[in-house]
């Protein structure tokens, strides 16, 4: 079989290591890829966004089926255009991706169909959201409305930085379109988890839980980021909290998905927070988290290109779904000043023995040399009987690999590890 995966970083590397698994599966190819995916699969040099051109490569090349995994494309309705030429997918088709798509869409269905989240205001005029502000409980969470490569959410912590956020969003236009409506939400407190979870829109089987590392320097300081490290499974993620999110939070999304028109088939993302009134939802990503993805993934005892089809044929139910019983740490190697301005085209080095570890996020090969080309550069995972051992073990292959400006927090996994303790 030919199989097409639309993206080009850490994510969609990890995703293309697992399907190589499947022996059925006798080529894959990347849109666009990287340098690092080029030695697991075919790149092509079509844009993740280019709806037209991912669609004219399948048909030519008789893709028998297209995961398409990055934000972007889901929402664009890349999953509608390659299913109207036969080619089934993994992810949902745009109807259902709004759910990431649009943070004013999630929150009023949360709130609609009662499903446990923090309290908010919309506002599409930016003179209200400020009036707003003077009175709002600090500290307080602005987010743009539609995508912003993770970084349209701010916590502030003062009504200054309140009103500055709502400014930059809604009249800078920092993020362009995406903030032409905004959600300025309660301040939860709590630990954060994310489940990944698969559903083919009538059951919904629930991955294993992560500890995702937003802030760009250690101790949780700094930019937010697009994850700086995670780890697999999240302590604070007990069974009894299971159960309570599965109850009021993951049957019920579906159920409420279902009940507007918008079936939801692929890869759904919980972003959660486990407070003192339980847990609720922070966020709702329509597809595979970055980095999440590269600590479950690599724990997934099962088949992962069975498990997609079972998400777009409608047999979840009837489709084993396992996990090892391990523990997963990944650390990001950066580029000095990321998520900021950083410098690029700085050859990497990567000991052939832990190749297997690393899924890269942002490299080019240029005269049969990798070079870093992004500001996460690499993911680099282990798996261990225990997280001391599996963050111990990241770390160790971490000081193998080289790059100049290269830069990585030195404390992922220190809050998982406390509160195992």
């Amino acid at each position: 079989m030919k199989i097409l995966v639309v993206g080009g970083g850490g994510r969609e590397h990890a995703i293309i290591k697992k399907l190589k698994e499947n022996k059925d599966i006798d080529k894959i190819y990347a849109l666009p890829g990287n340098g690092g995916i080029a030695a697991d699969a075919e790149c092509v040099s079509i844009g993740a966004t280019d709806i037209d051109g991912i669609v004219r490569f399948a048909v030519e090349n008789s893709i028998d089926y297209a995961v398409v995994a990055p934000d972007d494309p889901l929402v664009l309705g890349c999953v509608d255009a390659l299913e109207e030429k036969g080619i089934p997918c993994f992810g949902p088709r745009s109807e259902a991706a709004i759910i990431e798509g649009s943070k004013v869409f999630s929150k009023n269905l949360m709130k609609k169909y009662g499903i446990p989240t923090a309290a908010y205001e919309v506002f599409s005029d930016a003179d209200k959201a400020l009036e707003y502000i003077k009175t709002a409980p600090i500290p307080t969470v602005i987010k743009a409305d539609g995508l912003a490569l993770g970084k349209g959410v701010i916590i502030a912590q003062t009504r200054e930085e309140a009103e500055d956020a709502v400014i930059s969003i809604m009249k800078d236009k920092k993020f362009g379109k995406s903030g032409n409506s905004i959600v300025i939400e309660e301040f939860l407190e709590g630990p954060e988890v994310s489940v990944l979870s698969f559903t083919d829109g009538k059951t919904v089987v629930p991955m294993i839980s992560s500890m995702d590392h937003k802030r760009a320097g250690d101790n949780d300081t700094g930019l937010n980021t697009g994850g700086m490290g995670t780890v697999a499974p999240n302590p604070y993620y007990t069974e009894a909290v299971a159960r309570e999110c599965m109850d009021k939070i993951f049957i019920p999304t579906i159920n409420a998905m279902n009940a507007e028109g918008r079936t939801f088939k692929g890869c759904l993302y919980f972003g959660l927070m486990i407070t003192k009134d339980g847990p609720k939802v922070i966020e709702y990503n329509c597809r595979f988290g970055d980095p999440e993805t590269q600590v479950v993934l690599p724990l997934l005892r099962s088949d992962l290109f069975t498990i997609m089809r079972a998400t777009t044929d409608g047999t979840l139910s009837e489709t084993e779904v396992e996990f090892y019983d391990k523990k997963a740490a990944c650390v990001i190697m950066a580029s000095e000043g990321y998520p900021v301005a950083y410098e690029k085209g700085y050859e990497i080095t990567i000991p052939d023995d832990i190749a297997d570890c690393v899924f890269v996020a942002g490299a080019a090969h240029k005269d049969g040399k990798l070079l870093t080309s992004g500001g996460r550069v690499l993911g680099v995972t282990a798996i261990a009987d225990s997280l001391k051992e599996a963050v111990d073990a990241s770390y160790g292959m971490v000081e193998r690999i080289h790059f100049d400006n290269a830069y990585y927090r030195s404390d992922i996994g220190k809050r998982a590890l406390e509160a195992e303790v």
